[in-house]
């Protein structure tokens, strides 16, 4: 007798099948395209979104949102510019600095709302707009150059593996912070906390779980993975930038849901965010080798896949509450 499949399994075994579906399919399609080289572009490229997808993963299986992740890279591209060219800092003091920066953005507004209650939507959109104002008041210049520092050459030119498999190192630093978002999620108390929050907020507090500390651990980890995210895009780019990222964060919660994460929190893999960031990359390079087809086609698929997985998240939640 076969075993019974349970739903909260079904969404992150769509994404997977979607993914190897697609780039099969574009593999096949596009001569090319099913190299080592392609496959570790794709995370590369994607880096700075899969590590702010990985906040926000935690952020959205705690029932909350964070809209300011888009905004925290780019102020956070800024501010290592800054360290490494006007304020000399070396990148070892630099790159921590900024982390912690973005690790106490991020807390603030977890801290507000666990205080004061206040919605998450409204005290992340309000985030947003304050760290891209700073980014932008930082300098009179939106792009700070630091390709005059030997840190980009080491991080530009540094690739890692054997042979002909190497990966290059944002890639490097996305796959090692998505691997420890996994045992954090799966094998930490934080990890069960987080879920028993996102899944009935009340019943947690009744078991003595530590809600409102939890909930601002999980905002400060969202602003330490956007910060990251923006130190590798100014180490990997050689620029701090105010005007990147630009809704970035609605590319990061799409990635989530895709990933078989629940809106509604309490379900949902950090495994499934590396396949949904995959899913979102392989769809956003479709164009450069179709060569004639429109970019904004990409959005169009982006929008439809996440109808298809919102839909499929609401029947496996009507399905589950009839059993």
């Amino acid at each position: 007798m076969m075993p019974k499949l349970r739903p909260q399994y079904v969404p992150i075994l769509a994404t997977m099948a979607v993914f190897l579906l697609l780039f099969s399919a574009v593999s096949v399609r596009y001569g090319g395209f099913f190299s080592w080289f392609q496959f570790s572009s794709l995370l590369a490229d994607n880096a700075s979104l899969g590590l702010a997808a990985t906040g926000m993963t935690f952020v959205i299986l705690s029932g909350g949102i964070d809209l300011s992740v888009g905004a925290v890279i780019a102020l956070a591209s800024m501010l290592m510019a800054m360290c490494l060219t006007q304020w000399e800092l070396s990148p070892q003091v630099a790159i921590p600095v900024v982390m912690a920066a973005g690790t106490g953005f991020g807390a603030g507004m977890g801290a507000l709302i666990r205080w004061f209650r206040l919605p998450p939507f409204l005290v992340t959109l309000a985030g947003m707009f304050l760290a891209r104002g700073i980014a932008l008041v930082l300098t009179n210049d939106k792009r700070i150059s630091i390709t005059d520092h030997p840190i980009y050459d080491w991080f530009f030119d540094t690739e890692i593996g054997w042979s002909d498999y190497q990966l290059p190192l944002p890639a490097i630093v996305f796959l090692c912070a998505i691997s420890l978002a996994i045992v954090v999620a799966r094998s930490t108390r934080f990890g069960r906390t987080v879920y028993a929050v996102g899944g009935n907020e009340r019943s947690a507090l009744l078991m003595g779980l530590p809600v409102g500390r939890t909930k601002v651990k999980v905002y400060a980890l969202s602003g330490l993975c956007a910060a990251t995210g923006g130190v590798v895009h100014a180490l990997g780019t050689g620029a701090g930038d105010a005007s990147i990222a630009y809704m970035l964060e609605l590319d990061a919660i799409a990635a989530v849901v895709i990933g078989g994460t629940l809106l509604s929190g309490g379900v949902g893999y950090v495994l499934g965010t590396l396949f949904g960031v995959l899913i979102l990359g392989v769809i956003t390079v479709i164009p450069s080798y179709q060569g004639n087809l429109n970019s904004w086609w990409t959005k169009i698929a982006i929008g439809l896949l996440l109808l298809v997985f919102i839909v499929l998240q609401r029947f496996l939640q009507r399905h589950g509450s009839k059993q």
